[in-house]
């Protein structure tokens, strides 16, 4: 919370002059219990945007905590939330300007599929977006349907096809905000915050130490599959060798003998799948992915060891192992 108060308040110190309108303010809850209450404030740092004195619908402004990205995403929201491009200069200077870029390629500027990437783009204002629908622009990337791409590096990592009135805002934005994290991300104390803060709920994790013989293999294996899942599932590293990752091995009641392991976890159910096959390998990884989106696979639910004296008292000790036995 501290942190990003720090960056909200660069953020209202930049824009103090260049739009006076738009006016920050911060609220301490544990003083004021009436304004959590009324505004369902259960976690933080919770940051909502209110306009025209609008006080029933803000606007929640999540997984923002830069002071750059709090201007974007407010300019986002009081004026475009993508650049109009009418010459191939112009896209090269929006493609080259940042590490990521998004460019939407339309054959006009007035349809369902322009209105959902404008959307999007006021919910990712990590990257720059920019729109066309210039031939000589698409015939210079040599696209022809309405077609976004992200940039890499002023390369094209990915090319989405978009339809009217069948591409999903949420899914455009999950996928396109996956691009702010590596295909597979090591997790540490930095990069949970990143983790947690791209809008895909599944989340599949293998937990092996980085040091063993068999990790490259392992890890290519990984990678392959990461990519084919982009936008779906977020794939993630957990190093068994690095002690302050303990706290997730103890969730996932992960052992030693166990790694490595791949788990599968929905961060909205808190749900947990286990990778039926040992070995890691992609097709076993793929398989696994498919039949938990496809929702066939089974439910990972860990037990302690059923205790010897269990049945000895009125009361039973019932355990994940025991107790769809003894009680159905």
């Amino acid at each position: 919370s501290q942190n990003l108060s720090e960056e909200f308040a660069e953020a209202a110190r930049q824009l103090k002059k260049e739009a006076p309108r738009i006016q920050f303010g911060k609220i301490d809850v544990t003083h004021q219990p009436d304004l959590k209450k009324e505004f369902n404030i259960r976690e933080f740092p919770t940051v909502k945007f209110f306009v025209d004195g609008n006080r029933e619908d803000p606007i929640d402004c999540k997984g923002v905590r830069r002071a750059s990205a709090f201007i974007t995403w407010v300019k986002r929201r009081t004026g475009p939330s993508a650049a109009i491009i009418n010459s191939t200069h112009q896209a090269e200077a929006i493609i080259n300007a940042d590490d990521l870029a998004v460019i939407g390629f339309f054959k006009e500027l007035h349809n369902d599929s322009v209105e959902v990437f404008c959307e999007t783009a006021k919910d990712v204002p990590e990257m720059p977006f920019g729109m066309t629908a210039s031939d000589s622009v698409r015939d210079n990337y040599g696209i022809q349907k309405n077609t976004v791409v992200v940039f890499k590096k002023g390369k094209p990592v990915h090319k989405e096809v978009l339809e009217d009135g069948r591409q999903n805002k949420l899914d455009l934005t999950r996928l396109i905000k996956t691009f702010t994290l590596d295909l597979v991300t090591e997790y540490n104390l930095e990069t949970s915050v990143k983790i947690f803060d791209v809008p895909v709920e599944n989340h599949i994790l293998l937990f092996t130490p980085k040091n063993s013989e068999t990790f490259s293999e392992i890890f290519e294996s990984y990678k392959s599959a990461a990519a084919e899942f982009r936008g779906k599932i977020i794939f993630v590293l957990v190093d068994t060798d690095e002690t302050r990752n303990g706290r997730i091995f103890e969730y996932f009641r992960i052992r030693d003998v166990d790694v490595p392991a791949v788990r599968i976890l929905n961060l909205t159910s808190e749900a947990k799948y286990k990778m039926p096959a040992d070995e890691v390998t992609v097709e076993n990884l793929k398989e696994f992915c498919q039949s938990y989106l496809h929702g066939k696979a089974k439910l990972h639910l860990s037990s302690e060891e059923i205790p010897e004296d269990w049945d000895k008292t009125p009361v039973k000790v019932l355990v994940g192992k025991n107790f769809n036995r003894i009680v159905f």
